[in-house]
């Protein structure tokens, strides 16, 4: 009843976000400007100083959950160029330095003036420097295409080190950060990823996408095959790639994940996706044997299916899907008999082979029995603002 009455209230406007029943304004700059105004130090999208972050494809398309774009430059002025596969509308988060994150919707074949000289921190020369700008795209069904990125006339980009250490998620909407305020920046995954410091995050996630490789709510694959390909399960996906998606390069990735999260099930459990008990195992063993192939010496951590909370005497219990299922999986992973002859599966040829080296244990997190944030309700009408 309570999603029902959100759901009407979202009705009455267009693009709104409600942050515990009450509306949030987003009246979000337009940072749009004639390019033909400006003097400007122009770099392409293939520029070696630009870091992308998560999963953009060859033709510098965004991808999946909260991708980014990080550098660093001199001078007081930044600006985007957005190519014409941009999505009209897509809500971009953006920052200098430490700053907070400043939003604006782009359009697509326009040019977005992101930092200028009364931009708050960017005369300051301490903690950050060089000064750096990072860009991360918040919704998780829509993508930007980098075309250009220009400074000031005499000024520079400078390439900026990616963080040594990794994480990646691997999951669905609860990780993609569907119906949360701000979508991929307001995700656990996101706040988890970043919140670890000094860390690269990659959130390879979307919403109703099962593990098992068939449709789930319209998603026309699973996570065991899609996981190895750079475009996600969108229509935007199949208007840009058609039937031949362009596999991920593991290998062009600036840090490789030491450590991977791995929350899939609540799709593949729900009775209108009818997917077999034996399918989802079948499917979540080769996600973990092609984890292990692309990423040999990350952690494996599996996560406890979250089905909802529900009173349970003075406390809450998390209701299970899967539980057992998935402890078995883990289980498999850490005997003798799969650690002394690894094996590894590829989804982009649906091979599996054996690793030449010893895999980690895999480890699988409990399961909740109280609840954690408490009048924190957030929803928005997904892509509407």
């Amino acid at each position: 009843m309570l999603i029902k009455n959100l759901l009407g209230l979202c009705s009455l406007a267009t693009g709104t976000i409600l942050q515990n029943g009450q509306v949030r304004i987003t009246n979000y700059p337009d940072t749009r400007i004639n390019i033909s105004s400006y003097d400007f130090e122009t770099y392409g999208a293939n520029a070696t100083e630009l870091s992308y972050k998560g999963r953009w494809d060859s033709k510098k398309v965004s991808w999946w959950s909260a991708p980014g774009l990080v550098f660093g430059f001199t001078g007081d002025t930044v600006a985007i160029t957005f190519g014409e596969l941009t999505t009209d509308t897509t809500l971009i988060g953006y920052r200098i330095g430490g700053m907070d994150w400043s939003f604006t919707n782009v359009t697509a074949g326009a040019t977005h003036l992101l930092v200028s000289r009364e931009t708050p921190g960017v005369n300051e020369t301490y903690p950050v420097n060089p000064l750096t700008f990072e860009l991360r795209v918040t919704n998780w069904a829509y993508g930007v295409q980098i075309e250009k990125v220009h400074v000031a006339a005499g000024e520079k980009l400078i390439k900026i080190p990616p963080f040594k250490q990794a994480i990646e998620f691997i999951g669905d909407s609860l990780s993609s950060g569907m119906y949360t305020s701000y979508e991929g920046l307001s995700s656990f995954a996101y706040g988890v990823g970043a919140g670890l410091g000094d860390t690269e995050w990659f959130v390879t996630a979307y919403p109703g996408i099962c593990v098992s490789d068939q449709n789930c709510w319209g998603n026309p694959r699973g996570q065991v095959h899609q996981w190895f390909y750079t475009p996600d399960t969108s229509s935007r996906a199949a208007e840009i790639w058609g039937d031949d998606p362009e596999p991920w390069d593991f290998k062009k990735q600036e840090t490789t994940p030491d450590i991977v999260i791995i929350n899939l099930g609540t799709n593949d459990h729900n009775a209108a996706n009818n997917v077999s008990t034996a399918t989802y195992v079948d499917a979540y063993t080769k996600l973990i044997q092609g984890v292990h192939g692309k990423y040999p010496k990350a952690q494996v951590i599996v996560m406890q299916l979250w089905m909802g909370f529900s009173a349970y005497g003075n406390s809450y219990q998390q209701e299970q899907g899967y539980e057992q299922e998935l402890k078995d999986i883990v289980a498999y992973f850490n005997s003798d008999a799969y650690l002394s002859a690894p094996m590894i599966w590829d989804g982009t040829t649906n091979t599996t082979t054996k690793l030449d080296m010893p895999s980690k244990y895999i480890i699988i997190t409990d399961t909740i029995e109280y609840r954690i944030f408490h009048d924190t309700l957030y929803w928005n009408d997904q892509q509407n603002y």
